[in-house]
């Protein structure tokens, strides 16, 4: 074989080698760019785990004191320790005007019944903000009257309209006290009142407040039902 024939040769065992050659080349590359995205992708999961740690609410800061009933409490009940406790909730599950420590609410008269576990609230317990409501204005106020017929008070509910009325100075001319008052809550009946009414605490504007306070010092009231 001449010189010729061999480069020949050679040449085509070269041109028979480059496209594996080729192949492995392109194979390397595509191993190097495969790494590269799964480490990059491992390090945005990194990153966002990290942010996800940062933003989300720490059990403790994340939910806030809501007051709720350990007990079933009765309208007309007034709270006392041990009838409620803080506990903490989400802040989004917590209801407008909850009250978020056992000072707002021991030694408070609830004007509605409260469940085991409900969250109180500032309307559910008489006071300022209960009666303005209740009159529909920023006046109204509270007063607690004592009934001369011990048995109205069964007829009665928190949200009931009534007048308040007492006898006049002849009977069959009673006279009005107040018109349109609403009933709160009627507290439990006291041993030592028998035979008289329990006492009911009714919403009324502030100008007749005074008047119907002072009149039922010296005088037997009861109500009638709208």
């Amino acid at each position: 074989m001449d010189d010729t024939d061999k480069r020949a040769e050679r040449g085509a065992s070269l041109r028979a080698l480059r496209p594996g050659r080729r192949l492995d080349l392109a194979g390397g590359f595509g191993w190097r760019r495969m790494m590269l995205a799964r480490r990059v992708a491992a390090g945005m999961l990194v990153v966002t785990a990290l942010i996800l740690a940062v933003s989300a609410p720490d059990a403790a800061t994340g939910s806030a004191p809501v007051v709720v009933a350990v007990r079933e409490l009765a309208s007309g009940t007034t709270v006392r320790p041990g009838d409620v406790e803080v506990r903490r909730w989400p802040p989004e599950l917590v209801p407008a005007g909850a009250l978020r420590g056992l000072g707002d609410v021991e030694g408070r008269v609830l004007a509605g019944a409260a469940s085991l576990g409900e969250p109180l609230t500032s309307v559910r317990l008489a006071g300022p903000e209960l009666a303005a409501r209740a009159t529909g204005g920023r006046d109204g106020v509270s007063v607690p009257i004592r009934l001369a017929d011990a048995d109205v008070a069964g007829l009665l509910s928190p949200g009931r309209v009534v007048d308040v009325v007492t006898v006049g100075q002849r009977s069959d001319q009673p006279t009005v006290l107040a018109t349109g008052a609403v009933v709160l809550t009627v507290l439990p009946a006291e041993a030592k009142s028998a035979g008289r009414g329990r006492l009911v605490l009714i919403a009324v504007p502030r100008a007749v407040a005074s008047r119907l306070a002072a009149a039922t010092l010296g005088q037997d009231v009861t109500v009638t039902l709208r």
